[in-house]
């Protein structure tokens, strides 16, 4: 299983006024370090794999977070991303957020590859995994 590593430097507006780090942050963060897996593996920007295969990004369609430890500024976050498994037009993304030694946290988020919805419907649907961009994260 491949594994990439997001940093993130905590700063003071990330945290509320105990000074512990606001909790949407790390699901803004874990949305970061989920397109950084991908540029780590080599896919394309979004752009080009709209263009190229229909594809116009991964949305989330559910999550599991627990949270272990605070974190609060001044800290550096790691954000452990990989893909726990595989299904027929979805994955399992898999997150563990570390400060050095210590677990903060552990999220699994299933996410989809869109494309644009056909025909007079607007919106977004589900797409089989395209064959190249699961080798490449494999």
């Amino acid at each position: 299983m491949r594994e990439v590593v997001y940093t993130v430097h905590v700063e003071f507006g990330d945290c509320d006024p105990a000074r512990i780090v606001w909790f949407p942050n790390f699901f803004r963060w874990i949305d970061a370090a989920s397109r950084h897996f991908f540029v780590q593996c080599g896919v394309p920007p979004w752009h080009e794999t709209e263009r190229t295969l229909g594809v116009i990004g991964t949305p989330l369609v559910d999550t599991h977070a627990r949270f272990v430890k605070t974190a609060s500024y001044g800290d550096t976050l790691q954000f452990h991303t990989s893909i726990a498994e595989w299904r027929g037009k979805s994955f399992v993304q898999r997150y563990r957020v570390t400060r050095g030694e210590d677990l903060i946290m552990e999220c699994d988020e299933v996410r989809i590859f869109a494309g644009r919805r056909e025909g007079d419907t607007p919106g977004i649907r589900a797409l089989p995994i395209p064959d190249d961009i699961r080798r490449r994260c494999e």
